[in-house]
């Protein structure tokens, strides 16, 4: 064959190869791809359904108990399920039964509802709720039960009474945490709040409280079951917000909620007050030699004063700043001092005076222009042992012996500003004075500044300055933690001033 033949019949090859190809093409073409849809559980293909709308609506046919549980139109797939849109050039799909089958053992039916994020800085959890109304609401709850009444409605409604005298303003109020809330798809084996008030108590009482109730009796008052429960008036009070106040009245059989609050939730709310404190007046003993021996007489009654003080602080679930900012409005009633005469001695008998042993005798352990911001009780499911004074200067300000005695403990290794609550410096007591005043009586001031002005074996004088206001220790603010002991049993010291 020449040259041109073979060039010939390269092309015809050619040609005719290329008819083929187009014809199989053509064929291809002319085939119609089948609409079909892929289902993915956690990314593993779980089979080719036709029709997507037919599995969402067996999956939300067969949950009729679910349904009836939450109260609910419509239960929704796993949320890890995916149908994606495909075309096959197979006519094949799977049984949409089994298919349902598969899921149902696989993973959990969802329904629609909102998830809520609650976030601080060492933790955060989540709680779900079909309604977002049912967390508000239980939030509304927990606010009032922390609250007196009305205040809340008061003061979102900007219609606070002004203070005529005393009482107090909430200038602001808030939590703590970060809340945030988003719509999504709830498992229906999570936990699902539907009840406002099953939720307040979770939020109250945290999810496995040690639930204890108490039925009244004849002859009982929020502050004798309180104590008889280890709380404090206003931890019960915040189990119960039915009652707004201690002198509530109680009926016969009525039953108390008196387990131990655990907040989940911080609840914090600034205050403005101005309130009337009492200023305990002192005792002295001059001697009139003129008088015979053995006389002894009150002079001059002792009056206790009244100081009318403006104050602000915050209050963090129910429990008030031990720290505050305090400011002398008005003297309404001096003080006066009592005043003991007694006669003449009788010569060699020393110590007729013993502060310890006279009603008065006890000085003031901080300046004027104090508050009590705790007084001595059940508090956390522990006895505060003694009370807290704050005010009086705060930081730095002086700390007095209260009577005559012998420093016994003393301990100033801590900061004078501590780590805040659960500081564990010196046991948490932070910097400590321990005094022992005789026939009995000890006194022990906590929480001082680093800066102590005593020894242990030194003897003191009441009104002696020992130390300095501090902020040592488990402590949440600069303040005094003043303690008294009888015969090694801890006492009230506010018994001693009445």
């Amino acid at each position: 064959m020449n040259k041109k033949g073979i060039i010939y019949t390269v092309l015809i090859t050619l040609i005719i190869s290329v008819i083929l190809v187009l014809s199989n093409l053509t064929d291809k073409i002319l085939i119609s791809a089948y609409p079909k849809y892929q289902v993915y559980l956690h990314g593993e293909a779980i089979g080719m359904i036709e029709d997507e709308n037919a599995l969402y609506d067996l999956i939300d046919k067969n949950q009729s108990n679910i349904k009836e549980e939450y109260q609910v139109e419509n239960v929704y797939p796993p949320t890890d399920l995916k149908i994606v849109a495909t075309k096959t050039y197979q006519d094949i799909s799977d049984d949409i039964n089994e298919i349902y089958e598969k899921i149902k053992a696989t993973d959990d039916f969802t329904l629609r509802g909102y998830e809520i994020t609650i976030k601080n800085e060492d933790d955060e959890y989540i709680i779900y709720v079909l309604d977002k109304d049912v967390f508000i609401n239980a939030t509304l709850r927990v606010v009032n039960a922390f609250l007196e009444e009305n205040e809340y409605e008061d003061y979102i409604n900007n219609v606070q009474s002004e203070i005529v005298d005393t009482g107090r303003l909430i200038e602001d109020m808030y939590f703590l945490e970060d809340i945030t809330i988003k719509e999504t798809y709830i498992s229906v084996n999570d936990k699902i709040y539907t009840d406002e008030a099953e939720l307040s108590q979770f939020l109250l009482f945290g999810s496995k409280p040690d639930t204890k109730y108490y039925t009244v009796k004849l002859g009982d008052t929020i502050e004798t079951i309180a104590d008889d429960n280890q709380l404090n008036v206003d931890e019960l009070l915040i189990a119960n917000p039915t009652y707004k106040s201690e002198n509530a009245l109680l009926r016969v059989g009525d039953r108390i909620n008196v387990t131990l609050i655990d907040p989940q939730i911080t609840f914090i709310y600034e205050l403005y007050e101005i309130s009337d404190e009492i200023v305990y007046y002192e005792s002295e003993t001059v001697r009139d030699n003129s008088k015979p021996i053995g006389y002894n007489e009150v002079t001059t009654p002792g009056q206790n004063g009244i100081e009318r003080y403006r104050e602000t602080y915050t209050v963090t679930n129910g429990v008030r700043s031990q720290e505050a900012e305090v400011e002398l409005i008005a003297t309404l009633q001096e003080v006066q001092d009592e005043i003991t005469t007694i006669g003449p001695s009788t010569g060699g008998i020393s110590g007729i005076y013993n502060p310890v042993n006279l009603n008065g005798a006890w000085a003031w352990p901080t300046n004027r222009g104090y508050v009590i911001t705790s007084y001595r009780g059940w508090r956390w499911g522990r006895m505060h042992q003694g009370i807290d004074i704050s005010g009086a200067g705060n930081l730095g300000s002086p700390i007095y012996a209260v009577a005559d005695g012998t420093v016994t403990y003393v301990y100033n290794g801590c900061p004078s500003q501590g780590n805040g609550y659960g500081d564990p410096c010196g046991g948490g007591m932070g910097n400590e004075i321990v005094i022992d005043h005789g026939n009995g009586y000890i006194t022990r001031y906590g929480h001082l500044h680093q800066s102590v002005s005593v020894r242990v074996g030194q003897s003191v004088v009441r009104g002696d300055r020992i130390g300095s206001m501090g902020n040592s220790g488990s402590s949440t603010g600069a303040h005094l933690h003043y303690e008294v002991s009888y015969n090694g049993s801890n006492i009230n010291p506010l018994d001693l001033y009445r």
